[in-house]
Formats: structure tokens, C-alpha cells, sequence
């Protein structure tokens, strides 16, 4: 199937202005290019967003014909379409509905002076479908026909975040198997990674699928049926059932970058104290220090290939259901697992201590 990067995300949201200024105004994204009625597009407006390698599409739907008036209506806002860049979109899309996709968007070809982008859907996990994109010509022109492209401004700040680094996705308890299979069946996707997560009278289990390629990874999670429900039932009842709960977003400095995020008004999850207090006992080495880690509240995990940081935004979704992550890799390819029960018990200890 030939799946290349992430070519974009696309969220149906209920206000495209109002979430696009959020994501300007704190993250540093910026507008360059709109379709709506005036692109001959009634039913919705959608308005794309950049940032480094970062493709932001948000769309709103104008009138109930238009599928993301059902999905907001169902979800709130979030996440419709992860689309994959690929060499045959036209090819990718039978051969995914040969194997069993769900078709949405037959091949549809967009041209104009000279560039060329030939798209088509299939449905992924929920409500969620995935995009083949083919693209030719100008890279800038988004989707020429349908959408305007506006000029760069020549004051853009710097690119604080680079690539979508991987999407988290709840799934409902029994999900996570048959979902991994229909990866690996429909799209060639491999499973690199698998985790049991216990914590307290909670449990998850995780397993995380990668593209040949490797530059698209999802991190695909389930809670355990005959557990305590956690958090990932409660994505799941607010959400009403499986969704991606937030997207990472790579960085090549992350102390700076959530420094530079939090003066724009992101708000970020709070660390224990007590968790930096045991970092020492934890590594041998950190590439980064501790009191800068403990400053910001990021976190901090391990692999045989290195060590990564992390840290997540709170949710400013009215469900509480999506965030983003922003995380820096130092060579480790997995995904931070461990900082789940670090941070459970430095809870646990503040608590006693309190």
C-alpha cells in the first residue's frame, strides 16, 4: 500500500475560527488556506493549519448534510480523519477495501495549474476514517479547487513542533485485538510494542502498531473489563465510544518549547513533586536535568535505545476528552508507559504525606 508520513489530521469541530485561534494564539500554528461557500462548498468550511511538518485541517459543517454535524453532535469536537500520505491513492483505496475497509470518500482527482492530488477515504476505528492522499506539483496547494490557499506570513514565528509523533486511541474493553488485526490486514501496519498497565485497582492494556514506514504509529488501548473503570472508560462515556484521546506532537527541545507554551496560555498537567524526588533511584543518567524537568513538570521514561520526555496538556474540550502531548525523543522509540505508575505513586506518596 506504500503509506508514507501523516499527510494531514483533519478534526470536525463545532466554531473552525474559534479552534483555530486557540491553536494559533498557544501553540503557534498558523491559517493557509480556507474553503466554504466562497470555494463552492456549502455545506461546510474548513480552514488548514501549519506548523513545521504539521497539517491541521478543522472543519465545520454549515449545514446537517455535512457528516461533521453528526460527528459533533455525537462527540463533540475531535478527530475525523487521519490521512496517510501515499504513491497510488486510487490503488490504496481498493486494495483497503479488498481487505475489508469500510469505503467513505471514493477516488476523487483535484487539479489546477498543474498540481494534482488525488484522494479517497476508508473508515479506521469508530468514526474515525483515514484519507489516502497522492499528491503531485506544488505542495502548498493543500487541495487545489477547493481549497484557497492563503500567503505565508513573513513574520511566522519559529516552528516550536516539527511532526505528529503518534496518535493515542481508546478503544471499548475487547476492541484492541480485532483492531490490531484489521491494521495489519487492511493497511500492512505491524504491531511494535504491547504493554499490561496495572495501576492500583485499575488496569489497560496496550498494544501499538506502526507503518512500514514507520512514520505513522498508533497507540491503541482498551481497559480491562473486570477492573475499576479509569480513565480510558471515561474518554469512552464522554466520548461516546472509541476516538483518539490526543495526538503527540515532536519537538527537539522540550523544556523551551513548553516554556514558550505556557507564556501563550497552554496549560499542562501537574507533576507530583515527589516524582522528580525519586528520578535519581529511577536513572542512572538523564540527558536532561532535573530541576528543569521538575520546573516545567515534564516527565521522563527509558528504552534500550534511549530516553524520552513527555508532558500533556489539560483538555480544553468541553468533555474532557481530548489533549495533546508534546514530547522529544533522545533515541528511545517507546512511549513513556512507565511514567504511569511513577506518577500514580507519587500521588500515592503526597497523599500519605499530606
Amino acid at each position: 500500500m506504500d503509506i508514507g508520513a501523516v499527510d494531514h489530521v483533519e478534526f470536525y469541530v463545532g466554531d473552525a475560527q474559534q479552534s483555530a485561534f486557540y491553536l494559533c494564539t498557544a501553540f503557534g500554528f498558523r491559517i493557509c488556506g480556507q474553503a466554504g461557500p466562497e470555494t463552492g462548498q456549502p455545506h461546510h468550511r474548513s480552514l488548514l493549519l501549519r506548523q513545521g511538518g504539521i497539517e491541521v485541517v478543522l472543519t465545520s459543517a454549515l449545514s446537517p448534510a455535512h457528516p461533521a454535524a453528526e460527528y459533533v453532535a455525537r462527540h463533540g469536537d475531535g478527530v475525523a480523519n487521519i490521512a496517510f500520505e501515499v504513491t497510488d491513492a486510487t490503488k490504496a483505496f481498493e486494495l483497503a477495501v479488498e481487505r475489508g475497509a469500510t469505503p467513505v470518500e471514493q477516488p476523487a482527482v483535484h487539479s489546477k495549474d498543474g498540481t494534482e492530488v488525488v484522494i479517497a477515504s476508508v473508515l479506521g476505528f469508530g468514526d474515525v476514517a483515514h484519507r489516502f492522499v497522492q499528491r503531485a506539483g506544488d505542495r502548498e496547494q493543500f487541495l487545489p479547487g477547493v481549497m484557497d490557499i492563503i500567503a505565508p506570513d513573513p513574520d511566522e514565528s519559529e516552528h516550536l513542533l516539527s511532526t505528529v509523533d503518534h496518535a493515542a486511541i481508546c478503544l471499548p474493553a475487547g476492541q484492541l485485538r480485532p483492531t490490531v488485526a484489521f491494521y495489519e490486514k487492511v493497511f500492512g501496519f505491524s504491531q511494535i510494542f504491547e504493554e499490561f498497565i496495572e495501576v492500583g485497582t485499575q488496569a489497560m492494556d496496550s498494544k501499538v502498531v506502526q507503518s512500514p514506514s514507520g512514520k505513522v504509529t498508533f497507540t491503541l488501548i482498551e481497559p480491562v473489563a473486570d477492573r475499576e473503570p479509569g480513565q480510558i472508560d471515561n474518554f469512552l462515556a464522554r466520548h461516546g465510544g472509541a476516538g483518539v484521546q490526543h495526538l503527540a506532537l515532536l519537538c527537539d527541545d522540550i523544556v523551551g518549547t513548553v516554556q514558550t507554551l505556557e507564556n501563550r496560555g497552554v496549560k499542562f498537567l501537574q507533576t507530583p513533586g515527589s516524582y522528580y524526588d525519586q528520578l535519581q533511584e529511577r536513572f542512572a543518567s538523564m540527558n536532561l536535568q532535573v530541576e528543569d524537568l521538575r520546573r516545567t513538570n515534564v516527565l521522563i521514561d527509558e528504552d534500550h535505545w534511549g530516553q524520552v520526555f513527555q508532558i500533556f496538556t489539560q483538555s480544553q474540550h468541553v468533555r474532557k476528552t481530548f489533549f495533546w502531548e508534546v514530547i522529544d525523543r533522545h533515541g528511545a522509540r517507546t512511549f513513556g508507559s512507565g511514567n504511569i505508575k511513577a506518577l500514580y505513586e507519587a500521588v500515592a506518596r503526597e497523599k500519605a504525606t499530606s
